[in-house]
């Protein structure tokens, strides 16, 4: 699904709430965009993360994690199938009944 808002954006509204004026409340500013007050919380807090203001998991991070677990399960799936292919393979190369090999 795609993210209702680009990331351009999201830097521009962070900013002028960031930088507004006195007696300029977050709410306002959220209003002003377009978007949902909480949304620029959250926004502005992911941005604090990311700028290391503010401890926590930062994006990049988040999204290398997300890779590293997509590339761990693929190859879950992969060894998985290997390892049923070799116990097929060793169990056709054992001589069964009826077997002229001794």
């Amino acid at each position: 699904m795609p993210k209702p808002y680009p990331e351009e954006f999201r830097e521009d509204v962070v900013r002028v709430a960031r930088n507004r004026g006195p007696g300029v409340t977050v709410e306002q500013v959220a209003a002003d965009f377009g978007v949902h007050a909480m949304t620029l919380w959250k926004w502005m807090r992911r941005a604090d993360i990311d700028d290391g203001t503010r401890p926590g998991t930062t994006s990049q991070d988040n999204a290398e994690l997300r890779e590293a677990r997509r590339r761990i399960k693929l190859l879950e799936q992969e060894n998985e199938v290997l390892r049923r292919a070799a116990a097929y393979l060793s169990q056709a190369h054992l001589p069964g009944k009826g077997s002229t090999r001794s």
